[in-house]
């Protein structure tokens, strides 16, 4: 088998290798999928100015984000069960991006715990919050990544009520899985995938069970996730976080400009321009349709980076060229992880480097921070 070309190619692999209802939780949007559809469809539409006859000797796509260098100006995402797309996911990703030289961001509701995670991790990595009815829980989990050395807090504000997710729904997924026949059936048709997950202890939620108040097992823990988001969240709340966690914090989820006005007042070093994925409301718009004007509105003021919909390094390039000093890739890895782990992940990773560098350099630059509006065919 030739190795992977493209995300799509790892896509492929990824969907032969693991279980549907957990493919199917990665590749899937909200309802009609429409706003998933057009985080992809909406880059495609963005048109590149290519210019000829200059040096492009000694490229590079070192940059920062808050502050922190970076090989190239691209995180991978939280994503929840990363751990169900292939045992001890979260931990096999972190170190491929570790020895990438980009940062890992590690999910609330993921299935490795932040400790599980700083076992195998020699640099820190970042810790994605939810906050949610249980606000000690919160606080423990803010403490719990700073005494892992954690160095920023992604803060998500756009999961106060979980979105309507039909292929979730008609798979029988739940938060813990309950298997039914239909999973098991599919599970055996994966027998790699079965050996691999048998081979680990890292099968439930490890952030919450045994941290948060009452949930001891899987019984405990559906009753807990059945009723733990706050749809009380408000701007307010972001205070006494950055109170407790006291460093680096990134504000995700901003899809309009008077919510990005709002997060600037906050203190905040950062903010991603994100509608999950999709996954939230759908016929929202596009996140890199958004891009533009929340740049324009708060660019100057606070670090403003992207996710949702990037697939190639082009997307990467032109989130940059129109403003981004960041950008997540949450499918792309998760497709790799699920496709070959640790492996997986860091093809991913050399997929979008390699597209970001050729396309680099036929626009006519050679260092990433100097891509910009002048890069597009139609600024």
């Amino acid at each position: 088998m030739h190795p992977p070309l493209t995300i799509d190619d790892l896509k492929a692999r990824a969907r032969k290798r693991v279980p549907r209802m957990f493919f199917d939780y990665a590749d899937s949007g909200s309802w009609t999928e429409s706003t998933y559809r057009a985080n992809e469809e909406d880059f495609t539409r963005i048109k590149l100015r290519q210019r000829v006859m200059v040096d492009m000797e000694n490229r590079s796509l070192a940059s920062e984000m808050i502050g922190q260098p970076v090989s190239m100006p691209v995180a991978l995402a939280p994503t929840g069960m990363a751990g169900m797309q292939h045992a001890d996911g979260e931990m096999l990703a972190a170190q491929a991006a570790e020895e990438f030289g980009v940062p890992f961001t590690l999910s609330t509701v993921s299935i490795c715990s932040i400790e599980d995670v700083a076992s195998v991790t020699t640099k820190p990595f970042w810790f994605q919050l939810y906050i949610n009815r249980d606000r000690d829980f919160a606080l423990t989990l803010i403490d719990r990544a700073k005494a892992a050395g954690c160095s920023a807090l992604v803060l998500t504000l756009d999961l106060q009520i979980m979105g309507q997710r039909h292929k979730d729904i008609r798979n029988g997924l739940s938060a813990p899985p309950r298997f039914t026949p239909d999973h098991l059936f599919q599970m055996a048709r994966h027998p790699g995938w079965c050996l691999k997950m048998l081979g680990t202890k890292r099968r439930t939620f490890r952030n919450i069970v045994g941290h948060a108040h009452g949930v001891n097992d899987l019984e405990s823990l559906a009753a807990w996730t059945g009723d733990t988001f706050d749809p009380t969240l408000c701007w307010d709340d972001i205070e006494w976080v950055r109170n407790r966690w006291g460093g680096k914090l990134i504000l995700k989820g901003i899809l309009d400009v008077e919510d990005a006005q709002m997060a600037v007042r906050t203190g905040a070093d950062a903010i991603i321009v994100s509608n999950h994925g999709g996954r939230q409301l759908d016929g929202a718009p596009s996140t890199i349709s958004m891009l533009p004007r929340i740049v324009e509105a708060v660019g100057d003021r606070i670090e403003v980076h992207i996710d949702g919909g990037i697939r190639s390094g082009q997307d990467v390039l032109k989130s940059l060229c129109l403003g981004a000093k960041g950008t997540y890739i949450g499918r792309p890895f998760l497709y790799g992880l699920g496709a070959s782990g640790k492996q997986g992940v860091t093809q991913a990773l050399d997929i979008i480097r390699r597209e970001l560098d050729t396309t680099m350099a036929l626009c006519g630059e050679r260092d990433v921070r100097d891509l910009s509006r002048k890069n597009l065919a139609s600024p």
